[in-house]
């Protein structure tokens, strides 16, 4: 029996989510309708599922959310509330709740839902009690991440942490800069499943035009004038398997809408068609932005949001990992040296510095860049500075990029210098640059001291 907690002021809430959970025969309700006697509730038993309702005298929703985040306490919450309140639900998720659901709800999705919520746990727990000190060997799927080198603690345990999730048929959510790896990252989960020998697909969200995009992904059904075929969509084609999205912040809300019925239920329905089909798909999606930003409020689907950051991984950017530049440089010069017949006896300390000290804005991807420029560009035996592309050096020596002290400036300074590369980046198109910046045209150049 799973033991459920439901904290709601509502006694008829409350009472109706007792009688439904208590007949499944599978949870063990407990109602509190005072919120004040959460604390102690929580002291004596172990619960794991939280129901919670937001709006309440007392003590509110998020109040419980923060002390479970500072207690330490363990369980999975389902946030019930009869509120639609995006900055609310936004919230919530960042303070660690499973799931946002507005009353009245279904009872087949709570199912679903408290089903997810405690499987979630259960590998929330499995992965919470990984060991330090882990070592690529002990994965159990050790090929599937072989594309990865790395000597990282961080990065061992991540693939550790992927290769758990893996094991799960939940749909995950990879951040990371770009270059860092999200889709080799993707393929390493896939290998490391069940669906391993089933197709595995990836796609950049913003590859079409998002007119074309639905059919592409969706499909598309003969509609009834014939002037169209049917042809099968993405998620046909790849069932059974994973597919890997790849900024997915650049798909239309009305797809984004579709995706979270995809996730959440498997099921969809083709363009020019109302039959509902289903796919059995791993869905893998990554993006380089924080879509929890005031920036996206308004463009991305928050109740696609939530469902994605249950099952979040963030790869580090190289940055963050300095202590793996050494290793990777000797990784890449071998394979980049063999890929043109040559050979290198050594790497200069100059050239290694300089690649420690380097800011790296476009991650494993640019070091790669840069390490096969070298190969080619060096004519001794030896990999030097004077191998790095000019265009890198110009940046470095300019101080553009590089890892220094952190300086306070005035945030006037700032933000007119900000203005300032906005309008240089498009061409002084002082419309443009207004648009991007949020700004009016007239604050520009106050601002700015620009005037067109």
């Amino acid at each position: 029996m799973k033991k459920i907690i439901l904290v709601d002021d509502d006694v008829a809430v409350t009472n109706y989510l007792m009688v439904f959970l208590v007949q499944t025969g599978i949870f063990e309700p407990t109602i509190v309708n005072d919120s004040r006697e959460v604390g102690k509730l929580l002291l004596a038993n172990q619960y794991d599922v939280m129901i919670l309702d937001m709006d309440m005298p007392n003590v509110n929703g998020l109040d419980i959310l923060h002390s479970l985040r500072s207690s330490g306490i363990e369980m999975s919450v389902i946030v019930l509330t009869g509120v639609s309140d995006v900055d609310l639900a936004v919230k919530a998720m960042k303070l660690g709740a499973f799931d946002y659901l507005i009353k009245p709800v279904d009872d087949e999705k709570l199912l679903e839902v408290l089903g997810n919520a405690i499987e979630h746990r259960i590998l929330h727990n499995t992965i919470e009690q990984l060991p330090h000190g882990l070592t690529l060997d002990e994965l159990n799927h050790e090929s599937a991440f072989e594309f990865f080198h790395t000597q990282n603690q961080q990065m061992i345990r991540l693939f550790h942490q992927a290769e758990k999730i893996a094991a799960s048929d939940l749909s995950i959510f990879i951040l990371g800069e770009t270059g860092t790896g999200k889709e080799a990252l993707a393929r390493a989960i896939h290998q490391a499943s069940s669906r391993r020998d089933k197709p595995f697909t990836a796609v950049e969200a913003d590859s079409l035009d998002q007119d074309d995009f639905p059919a592409f992904f969706f499909g598309q059904a003969r509609d009834w004038r014939g002037s169209r075929e049917e042809t099968p969509g993405l998620l046909e084609e790849t069932n059974h398997g994973t597919i890997f999205l790849n900024n997915i912040e650049e798909l239309s809300h009305s797809v984004q809408v579709r995706l979270l019925r995809v996730i959440q239920t498997g099921e969809y329905h083709k363009e020019s068609s109302a039959r509902i089909l289903n796919a059995d798909v791993r869905m893998i999606v990554s993006s380089s932005h924080d879509l929890t930003s005031p920036e996206f409020q308004n463009k991305f689907s928050s109740d696609l949001l939530y469902h994605l950051m249950v099952n979040s991984i963030k790869i580090p950017p190289l940055r963050e990992r300095k202590d793996d530049i050494p290793f990777l440089v000797d990784v890449f010069l071998k394979q980049e040296a063999e890929k043109v017949g040559k050979s290198f006896k050594a790497v200069s300390d100059e050239f290694r510095e300089f690649l420690i000290n380097y800011n790296f804005p476009g991650n494993i991807q640019e070091l790669i860049t840069i390490i096969a420029s070298a190969v080619v560009r060096e004519e001794t035996d030896t990999i030097t500075l004077d191998s790095i592309p000019p265009f890198i050096r110009k940046n470095i020596s300019s101080g553009k990029w590089a890892l220094e002290e952190f300086v306070p400036r005035k945030l006037d300074e700032v933000i007119r210098e900000h203005i300032i590369q906005t309008l240089e980046h498009y061409g002084r198109n002082m419309e443009k640059a207004a648009e991007k910046l949020g700004i009016s045209q007239e604050e520009i150049t106050r601002i700015s001291g620009k005037d067109e």
